[in-house]
């Protein structure tokens, strides 16, 4: 179980790229790296606008000569200190997002990065390899794998309890864009820009987060091919999909699909997946963290809950405040926070993570399954080999 003791010997010095004034991200970042005393906020370039920027990191209480007009700055002067940052997150529109890792892995800081990490396989590998050769950790945050039940659901696929996997059913689809919002919301504005977003919208921004639920539920899982079709109901967003399914077959024989989508009128969040074994099936849903469904063919179903002395002792390292009270994103984004320093510590010190988290191998596959989804959709829906 988590106190909120330290992990590690010494906070690690940590900066924001972006996540200013108004980002509901940034603060989503603050709150989970802060949490656990393993990050300590020292520097920022908070802002496009460097007055507002620095406006904003003053009221978080970072040094006023600390707050920068902008990364390349930052990365600068901080490396002339001997107390500089050692690490960065990045929260900044998806354009941005391979620019910045670069300069950082080049100026030997660790990273974490809002996904996509870039926009094509080439640039994410690049990125790979650069992290590699400097040894720094990058993680990526998909935020939703903090929580313990993920765990608990990895651990009895790991140990057979559903048999030979057949098919995984994966959905993020909330109604929050069914109308062009975009056009009185700055935010969701870019999103809908190939520009800024990228050659994917609903694909990348959520049919990736309960894709890489599923890569750390199956480690083992590989994708042999798919086939996509993408839609753009609200028609102003086209070239980019408000909506897409996507089909898989993977390695093993077991099928796959992910529904992403923005225009599910009434949903909340959407957010599900559905693993059916040959003996039993499992299934999570988002807006009920807390809860894991396990259904042994034959038997009532199980409602496994958080926290509870029954799961894996994996699940019960992650928990916070004990059984029966509720925990939600803050506390899985904490965790993954806590994840990102015990690596980042271990790289410093000469040695390997011995644990999963969403590393930047993971974000080069949400941009490779985004590559091959957008092939395959933009040549009439076709199957493609998974490359």
């Amino acid at each position: 179980m988590i106190y909120g003791e330290k992990t590690i010997e010494n906070p690690i010095r940590w900066a924001m790229v972006g996540g200013g004034l108004g980002s509901q991200i940034g603060y989503i970042h603050r709150s989970a790296a802060l949490r656990d005393f393993n990050f300590e906020l020292v520097a920022g370039a908070f802002d496009i606008n460097p007055e507002r920027g620095r406006a904003f990191g003053v009221n978080l209480h970072v040094d006023p000569e600390r707050c920068y007009p902008d990364y390349q700055t930052m990365f600068e002067k901080e490396a002339q200190r001997e107390d500089g940052i050692q690490a960065v997150s990045v929260a900044t529109p998806n354009f941005t997002h391979y620019e910045i890792c670069k300069a950082a892995l080049n100026a030997g800081l660790h990273v974490v990065c809002e996904k996509p990490l870039c926009f094509t396989v080439e640039q994410a590998e690049e990125l790979e390899a650069l992290a590699k050769e400097k040894n720094r950790v990058v993680g990526v945050t998909y935020g939703y794998s903090g929580h313990q039940l993920i765990e608990e659901a990895r651990n009895l696929i790991a140990n057979g309890e559903l048999g030979e996997i057949r098919i995984v059913n994966m959905q993020f689809s909330h109604g929050f864009h069914n109308v062009a919002v975009e056009a009185n919301n700055p935010s969701t504005k870019w999103r809908v820009d190939p520009k800024f977003a990228g050659p994917s919208y609903v694909l990348g921004d959520v049919g990736t987060h309960p894709l890489f639920l599923a890569e750390a539920m199956m480690p083992e899982m590989r994708i042999k091919r798919l086939m996509c079709s993408r839609q753009s109901f609200v028609k102003g967003r086209a070239p980019l999909e408000d909506n897409a399914y996507t089909l898989m077959e993977y390695e093993n024989g077991a099928v796959g699909m992910v529904w992403s989508c923005a225009v599910n009128a009434g949903s909340m969040h959407g957010q599900k997946i559905r693993v059916i074994g040959e003996k039993a099936s499992l299934e999570w849903w988002d807006e009920q963290p807390n809860q894991l469904r396990f259904e042994v063919q034959g038997e009532p179903v199980r409602i496994l809950e958080r926290g509870m002395g029954y799961l894996c002792d994996a699940a019960l390292r992650d928990d916070r405040i004990g059984g029966g009270h509720p925990e939600g994103l803050f506390e899985a984004w904490s965790n993954l926070y806590r994840r990102f320093a015990l690596a980042m510590d271990a790289a410093d010190n000469g040695k390997a993570a011995d644990f999963w988290y969403p590393d930047i191998h993971a974000g080069v596959e949400g941009v490779r399954w985004v590559e091959n989804c957008v092939n395959s959709a933009d040549n009439g829906a076709v199957w493609v080999d998974y490359k």
